[in-house]
């Protein structure tokens, strides 16, 4: 951002332009010239002007035909103009400069306190721009750190609700070894079980992690990957929990057909479901818990559809059900739903609706066929 407040001189006559700088350089300002029309929009064109002082009797291209050539560029239309004149006085001329967009007359000979005065107007009004521009400046500076930190803290909290499943699942392992020793039901096979089990959920951990910080980035590397393979390895991470929460888990895998995305995203989607039925289960004291997942094609689409019998969700929360930080429940984030609808349409370039009954909720996400 320039400091200085620039003038531009256009007169035919050295003499004039001469007599002009000598009765504003005590101004401190930015002095240009020009003798003629052509020089001087070169002048404007390279450079930052913030007003022009223009004669109107000049050869070529008088004063009127300069104005209405720069009213006509973008870059030069809303620089204020000053024709400074002898003989283009009168009231005729005036209100033709007027329509043309110049904002003031001077005649000559020159009023030199009445030229001080208009360009301390320009000057002043220069340099509370200046103080405005600056102050947003800052104040953007502002906005755009508190947004940043306020995506750092959306993204922490997006990860910490991610990662309580596993954490989750790895208590109640802890829970299960406590229980055989207290029973003498500790032996080899139940430590391996452990030992396989809890490295699967700090490995899924560490996936998860890595995979957020790749979840934003455009160049995130892709791959094909089958649903089956993906469901195999979902049903193996929240096997403990289903079982310990009673949950009959069907599955009718009618098409294996493939995705090309981050397999670790899909299912940390089926994660989030499997872990928002079971919440719903328990918060409504459902006892006959059921949850559905079918895989199938139908005409040029690939389906992949997630219901549970936990009740449905109430009409009035239907349309912000999926919105950041809405949640219908009691210690809910908000943070789940709206990051499984973010997963199957910016990484799978899916859709993702929703079915609502009094039996369940049902989620149908739709993928285009592979070529």
């Amino acid at each position: 951002m320039k400091n200085r407040f620039s003038i531009l001189i256009l007169d035919d006559v050295e003499e004039n332009i001469y007599s002009l700088k000598l009765l504003i350089e005590e101004f401190d300002v930015d002095i240009y010239t020009a003798l003629n029309a052509r020089d001087a929009i070169g002048i404007l064109m390279n450079n930052d002007i913030d007003l022009i002082l223009s004669d109107i009797q000049m050869p070529d291209i008088d004063g009127f035909q300069f104005v209405e050539y720069i009213k006509g560029i973008d870059k030069l239309k809303d620089i204020p103009i000053i024709f400074i004149t002898g003989i283009y006085d009168k009231d005729a001329y005036q209100q033709k400069g007027y329509d043309l967009g110049v904002i003031e007359y001077i005649s000559k000979p020159i009023d030199v306190n009445l030229l001080s005065s208009k360009l301390k107007v320009y000057i002043d009004l220069f340099h509370k721009t200046k103080e405005t521009k600056e102050s947003l400046t800052e104040a953007n500076k502002l906005v755009v750190h508190n947004t940043k930190m306020a995506s750092i803290g959306e993204m922490i909290g997006v990860i910490s609700h991610q990662l309580k499943q596993p954490l989750n699942i790895l208590s109640l392992y802890c829970d299960d070894i406590k229980y055989s020793f207290e029973y003498g039901e500790l032996d080899k096979a139940a430590i391996d079980d452990f030992s396989v089990n809890t490295k699967l959920q700090i490995h899924h951990m560490r996936d998860t992690i890595d995979g957020f910080l790749e979840f934003f980035k455009p160049t995130k590397e892709k791959s094909s990957f089958t649903i089956k393979k993906t469901l195999d390895g979902s049903f193996d991470l929240v096997d403990s929990m289903i079982k310990k929460n009673n949950v009959e888990l069907e599955l009718d895998l009618k098409e294996d057909f493939s995705l090309k995305g981050v397999e670790m995203e899909l299912t940390q989607v089926l994660m989030n479901l499997v872990t928002n039925s079971i919440q719903a289960f328990e918060e409504r004291g459902i006892s006959d818990r059921k949850i559905k997942i079918e895989v199938y094609s139908k005409d040029d689409k690939n389906y992949l559809t997630f219901s549970d019998n936990a009740g449905g969700i109430n009409e009035d929360d239907l349309e912000k059900i999926f919105d950041p930080y809405y949640t219908t429940k009691s210690e809910g984030t908000g943070i789940g739903l709206y990051m499984v609808k973010l997963v199957v349409k910016n990484s799978f370039e899916g859709n993702l609706t929703l079915e609502n009954s009094n039996l369940g909720v049902k989620f149908i996400m739709e993928f285009d066929k592979g070529e």
